[in-house]
């Protein structure tokens, strides 16, 4: 199955050109020739069956043969709120397998004991555009511009639907995310730095009515608790 992202095909196309790097790809790489079914999602929900017109190594054109709308619709809604890590590679690890299990939303945040300050949205926008196309998914995940921790918390609505959640390391009474959350839910869960959040942070997130979440007994490191949390809410969704 050949699978293609084209963010600005919309559901009414009956042809659509592939964008010149889609279409070297199409073309030099995985040789398709005229007659050939690919596929296409649009990163919103749209999947499309199309047949190629024209294999142009440039503007490969396509006509559009079935859409299908909502292609693997999770019902629920995830928004992991994570600091980055020093070793991009590691957060760029989280967001791949993140997306391949369901995630909705990640805003890297800027925390007291962040190691990394700044992030590339670009780069971590085609890591997930990559997982997507690989695990077969029709949306792709929100990357948010970096922001501060205080921000951040500053920004969420008093009325906000989502259960709110906070992993930390300080010692004190929590809930396990099953616990706390329930199915079919809208969910915003906090992962801090590998130094873990100050007890200033936790105290502003608890104030706003956080919930204080374990992960387990394992000390875990940044990528590896973001990426328990969206396996946890997973399946408390399976």
């Amino acid at each position: 199955m050949h699978l293609f992202y084209t963010p600005t095909l919309e559901p009414q196309h009956e042809n659509f050109v592939l964008s010149e790097e889609e279409s070297k790809h199409a073309v030099r790489v995985l040789r398709l020739v005229a007659g050939d079914t690919v596929y296409l999602v649009d990163g919103r929900g749209g999947w499309y069956t199309a047949e190629i017109l024209d294999p142009h190594p440039k503007r490969t054109t396509l006509l559009i043969n079935q859409v299908e709308q909502e292609y693997g619709k999770l019902h629920y809604h995830l928004h992991i709120a994570v600091a980055p890590t020093k070793n991009i590679d590691r957060i760029e690890w989280f967001l791949e397998k993140a997306t391949e299990i369901g995630v909705h939303e990640i805003t890297p945040i800027i925390t007291e004991h962040s190691e990394r300050k700044e992030v590339k949205v670009d780069r971590l926008h085609k890591v997930v555009v990559s997982a997507m196309k690989q695990s077969l998914k029709a949306y792709v995940p929100t990357i948010n511009p970096a922001i501060s921790l205080s921000q951040f918390l500053k920004a969420q609505p008093d009325d906000t639907q989502a259960v709110c959640c906070i992993a930390h390391c300080a010692d004190s009474e929590k809930q396990y995310l099953a616990d706390v959350c329930q199915p079919a839910g809208n969910y915003l869960i906090l992962i801090g730095p590998e130094g873990d959040f100050s007890e200033k942070e936790i105290a502003q997130a608890l104030a706003l009515g956080f919930h204080p979440v374990s992960l387990g007994t394992s000390r875990l490191r940044t990528e590896t608790a973001a990426l328990a949390s969206s396996l946890e809410i997973a399946l408390l969704n399976r």
